[in-house]
């Protein structure tokens, strides 16, 4: 199954801590079943100059974009306004909790000596 990075960047605009303050509630609620699942295999946030949470980024396996893209439409920190330029690229995975991938090793036999 593909995997996706996802990096999230909170509005700038005044209030921001409180958004998300206000919003990291029904976040996590939806976020456990999903880690549960396997779907969400790396999530935290990046920091801004003032410590604050700033950008979220996930790492996360879904069947396709499409089905990616449904999920983070009902996602509580899109929908309440917290997020709002969010970014997902395709990724391909060399390192694992488990160690270097069976990827990362095929695409390297392929590689010249």
């Amino acid at each position: 199954m593909p995997h996706f990075c996802v990096i999230a960047h909170d509005r700038p605009e005044p209030g921001r801590a409180e958004r998300r303050q206000g919003s990291r509630r029904p976040h996590f609620e939806r976020m456990k079943p999903a880690v549960e699942r396997g779907t969400v295999l790396l999530a935290g946030s990046m920091l801004g100059e003032d410590g604050t949470m700033a950008t979220s980024v996930l790492v996360v396996e879904f069947p396709d974009r499409a089905s990616l893209d449904a999920w983070l439409a009902e996602e509580p920190y899109v929908r309440d306004g917290v997020w709002g330029q969010v970014e997902v690229k395709p990724m391909f995975v060399a390192v694992d909790g488990k160690g270097i991938t069976p990827a990362w090793i095929e695409l390297m036999s392929k590689v010249p000596a």
